[in-house]
């Protein structure tokens, strides 16, 4: 069973920066795709970026250019590196572990989500 922790979440004003981390622990098997994903009240969770074992990474559109996702396999960490927050990027920010093993599939992991709140 993987538990993820995340941490580095917390009130900043416009134009400022945020790392998140989420530090994956309790198993012995290679995580594959990892991610952050976000969520506002009363809104479906989304998509904020993505990153593979193998390092390719996704990203929505609405914050290309400005948010850098990265990964240290050794430590089953992924990282957030938001830079040029807007107030639209609030939301509390949750990180997904996918995990693939034999003979169980396909397993997906959640964090306990971060608050991040953009405002002056």
């Amino acid at each position: 069973q993987v538990q993820l922790v995340e941490s580095g979440g917390g009130l900043v004003q416009p134009g400022g920066s945020l790392r998140l981390s989420c530090a994956a622990s309790g198993t012995r098997f290679s995580i594959n795709a990892m991610g952050w994903y976000r969520q506002t009240p009363g809104k479906q969770r989304e998509l904020v970026a993505t990153i593979t074992a193998g390092g390719v990474t996704n990203y929505t559109d609405s914050v290309k250019g400005r948010f850098t996702i990265s990964r240290d396999n050794a430590k089953n960490t992924v990282y957030l590196q938001m830079n040029s927050l807007k107030p639209e990027d609030t939301a509390v920010y949750y990180c997904k572990a996918v995990q693939f093993r034999l003979p169980y599939g396909r397993t997906d992991y959640w964090g306990q989500g971060t608050q991040v709140t953009v405002s002056s």
